[in-house]
C-alpha cells in the first residue's frame, strides 16, 4: 500500500484552534480522521481529541492488519467515541457537554469506506473531477402550508454531532473502489465555508496533496478575513506513482504485521473503550440533564 498525505491546522481568526486531524496505518489499512470542536459548547478541542484519541484506540486494536468489516467499525467506533465525551462530561460534572463533528475514512484492500456527523467534509477527486463529496448535517427548516422541507442548507445549524445528549445521526458510504491518482480529502468547514467545491477540486487536480493542501488553507484564510475560523485539512493520494516525487510518500509495503504507525496523540482516556456500554452512557446523560434542570431551577 502506498500514499501520499498532507496535514495542515490554522487558527484563523479565532481565539483557539479546536480542530483535530490526524491518521494511522498498518501494513495493509490507513485511517484518517477529522473532527471539529463545537464553539457555543465548552472544551469543543476536548471532544475532538477524544474522538480521534477513542477511534484510532479501537482501530489499532482491530486493524491486525486490517478491519474485518470497515462499515461496522466505523458506526461503532463513531459511537464510542460519542460515549466517551458524554462520559467525559459527567465524571467533569459539566451543565453541559463538550461537542464535535467528526469525518473518518478507512483506505484498505484497494477501496476506501468513510463515515461523517455533521459538517466536516470529505471529497474524492479524480481524473480532474470531483467523484461524490459527504452532505452536511445541516439545515434550515421552512415551513409552508404545514409542511417541512428540508431543501435549504444552512451551514449554522447542525442536527447532529458528537457528544450531544442526543443520539447522532451518521451515514457510512463505501466501499468505493480507488484508483491511481485518487485523492481524498477531509476538511473542516473553515476551508469549505470560504471555498466553493470548483476550487478545491481544481487544487486538488493540478497539484500534488502537499502543494494544494497549504494553498487551500491559506486561500480559505485570505477569504474568510480577521474573523476567518479555524481552517483545518488532512489528503492523501493514492498509489502514488514510482515517479511522484515527494517527500512525505509513504509505502507499507516494508512495514512488518503488528505494526501500527499514527500521529495521532495517544493520551489517556478517562476510561477503557471496552468498557463502554449502552447503560452506563444512559446513566451519564440522565446525570447531566438532572444537573441542568437543578441549575435552571436555581436561576429561577
Amino acid at each position: 500500500m502506498k500514499f501520499s498525505v498532507f496535514q495542515i491546522s490554522r487558527k484563523g481568526g479565532r481565539e483557539k484552534n479546536e480542530d483535530r486531524m490526524g491518521y494511522c496505518y498498518t501494513r495493509e489499512s490507513g485511517l484518517f480522521l477529522l473532527a471539529d470542536g463545537m464553539g457555543g459548547h465548552p472544551e469543543g478541542e476536548v471532544a475532538a481529541q477524544l474522538a480521534l484519541q477513542t477511534i484510532s484506540a479501537l482501530y489499532q486494536k482491530e486493524a491486525r492488519p486490517v478491519v474485518k468489516d470497515v462499515a461496522e467499525f466505523l458506526s461503532v467506533s463513531l459511537m464510542a467515541a460519542h460515549h466517551q465525551i458524554i462520559r467525559y462530561a459527567s465524571e467533569k460534572g459539566m451543565l453541559d457537554t463538550p461537542r464535535t463533528t467528526l469525518v473518518a475514512a478507512i483506505v484498505q484492500n484497494g477501496h476506501a469506506s468513510w463515515v461523517h456527523c455533521g459538517d466536516s467534509r470529505l471529497y474524492v477527486v479524480r481524473e480532474g473531477e470531483m467523484l461524490t463529496r459527504t452532505r452536511d448535517h445541516s439545515y434550515l427548516e421552512q415551513q409552508s402550508a404545514g409542511v417541512i422541507r428540508m431543501d435549504r442548507i444552512n451551514r449554522n445549524i447542525l442536527f447532529t454531532c458528537l457528544g450531544s445528549p442526543t443520539k447522532p445521526v451518521f451515514d457510512v458510504t463505501g466501499p468505493v473502489q480507488m484508483q491511481q491518482g485518487d485523492k481524498i480529502l477531509l476538511c473542516s468547514d473553515g476551508l469549505w465555508g470560504s471555498l466553493d467545491d470548483n476550487e478545491i477540486v481544481r487544487e486538488l487536480s493540478i497539484k500534488s496533496v502537499s502543494e494544494a493542501v497549504p494553498d487551500l488553507v491559506e486561500s480559505a484564510l485570505r477569504n474568510g478575513g480577521e474573523q476567518s475560523d479555524n481552517v483545518t485539512v488532512i489528503a492523501m493520494e493514492w498509489e502514488t506513482p514510482d515517479t511522484f516525487e515527494s517527500t512525505r510518500g509513504i509505502s507499507t509495503d516494508s512495514i512488518s504485521d503488528g505494526v501500527f504507525a499514527s500521529t495521532i496523540q495517544a493520551g489517556v482516556l478517562d476510561t477503557l473503550v471496552d468498557d463502554l456500554d449502552d447503560a452506563a452512557i444512559e446513566r451519564s446523560i440522565a446525570e447531566i440533564n438532572e444537573a441542568i434542570k437543578r441549575s435552571a431551577a436555581k436561576k429561577a
